[in-house]
């Protein structure tokens, strides 16, 4: 061939590559996923258009990859007690410790863009991780003896992280609980007790400062939460810094008095995309199901929160699911809670055992004697069992809240029935506690 002839095709061979390479860079949908090494995991994938967020701008690699994982998660890990924080692995006692697995670093359990080789909560490493310092557990606990260490984080017992709901003082005394109580309540914050708290004077359509033309929007904000607490339009439509009334808001604008409840947004599945200077997440691109014609909806506060009234009753199932179609979702008004839910609203039982999709995936807490309702709203899914004590505890037993959280088969049906399985976990426990106090080891 020519050297004409093999220049032609050098030219068109680089127009093709340029044509297809500006082509997948103009799409909206992902435009950087063509120089990504592998599908990102659940945790992740909504953002790795923002390759900066985990790879620093200077690309410091897995030192700047490690700035990022703490950036972003360590508020997270103070929060409750690290069975494995970084001082356990610096401290020389445990050095060789070290030699078994690279406790120092995130990356040694969790890497990006392995999703096939990713198990639940992120971790890249062989299930059976814990063998690498835990092989002689048998020698000081025999009710491990012959135990495979693929079951360590079952429910019910072990987590890396976060021990919290599971430690062995903790299943000790809860061992003895009903799988149901008889007074079961569920945390709630009601609006009277919040806006008396505020002693604020409440506000009618003739106070609005707004500029809104369509007087159904003043009577709709003048009934509404913003209205009795003294809070007019200017409040979320304007900011100190630019007075210009602004119809759309946007998380920012309710952070003033939200501060709590827009964090936990920000660092959910919901937000986490305007956290990382994207556009905000829509239904469509979720990896779970979702009903079609809720697909193009941008997720902000006004999403589930209606623009005007704010209502948080019905939001707190309505919201989630005009969205979400999965299987234990759609099973919500087959189950128990779902009863309750309705009978509340009814007023035939009191609203404080009324469980909501919100009341399990959204829980009420209290931070320097501020009460707000968590909008991470997979905070207590990782892992699952933080749930039992956050939410589940409220209404039902130790052992059945465990046992329930580990079947996967009643978790598709939205806990409409009994576990079929049991999580031994509470029953080690005793056994060896009642050891204990016969003398033995």
């Amino acid at each position: 061939m020519s050297k004409q002839k093999l220049f032609a095709v050098w030219v068109i061979f680089s127009i093709l590559v340029s044509l297809y390479l500006w082509l997948s860079l103009s799409k909206d949908a992902a435009p950087k996923e063509i120089f990504s090494p592998g599908e990102m995991t659940h945790g992740h994938y909504q953002i790795e258009q923002s390759c900066s967020t985990c790879h620093t701008e200077d690309f410091k690699g897995h030192e700047g990859i490690e700035e990022a994982c703490k950036k972003c998660h360590e508020k997270e890990h103070k929060k409750f007690k690290d069975k494995h924080p970084f001082s356990k692995f610096t401290d020389p006692r445990n050095a060789d410790r070290l030699k078994n697995i690279n406790a120092l670093k995130c990356t040694t359990c969790h890497s990006e863009h392995n999703l096939k080789g990713t198990h639940e909560t992120g971790v890249t490493l062989p299930e059976d991780f814990c063998y690498k310092c835990h092989q002689d557990i048998a020698e000081d606990r025999p009710s491990h003896e012959g135990m495979s260490f693929k079951t360590c984080s079952t429910t019910g017992c072990h987590n890396y992280h976060d021990n919290q709901a599971l430690y062995e003082d903790f299943l000790l005394k809860h061992s003895d609980e009903n799988a149901t109580f008889k007074t079961a309540k569920v945390k709630k914050m009601t609006l009277e007790s919040y806006l008396e708290s505020l002693k604020k004077e409440p506000l009618t359509s003739k106070d609005a400062d707004g500029f809104a033309e369509d007087q159904t929007i003043i009577e709709e904000w003048s009934h509404s939460s913003h209205a009795k607490s003294g809070v007019n339009c200017k409040a979320c439509h304007t900011t100190e810094e630019n007075s210009e009334f602004k119809p759309k808001t946007t998380p920012e604008n309710c952070r003033s008095c939200h501060k709590l409840e827009v964090e936990g947004f920000l660092d959910s599945k919901h937000g986490m995309r305007i956290k990382a200077g994207l556009s905000p997440m829509t239904p469509a691109q979720a990896r779970l199901p979702m009903h079609d014609e809720a697909g193009h909806k941008e997720l902000s506060c006004t999403s589930c929160h209606s623009n005007h009234s704010f209502e948080t009753t019905d939001v707190q199932v309505d919201a989630c699911m005009q969205c979400h179609n999965d299987e234990h979702s759609n099973n919500y008004k087959n189950s128990k809670h779902f009863e309750l839910y309705m009978q509340a609203k009814k007023g035939m039982i009191d609203e404080s055992q009324a469980v909501s999709c919100a009341t399990c995936h959204m829980p009420k807490k209290k931070k320097r004697g501020e009460r707000y309702t968590e909008h991470n709203q997979n905070l207590n899914l990782r892992p699952q069992e933080k749930m039992a004590r956050s939410v589940c505890m409220d209404c039902h037993g130790l052992s059945f809240t465990l046992d329930s959280l580990a079947d996967k088969d009643l978790i598709t049906k939205n806990f409409a029935g009994k576990p079929s399985i049991h999580i031994e976990g509470i029953d080690l426990a005793v056994e060896r506690d009642n050891k204990h106090r016969k003398g033995g080891k």
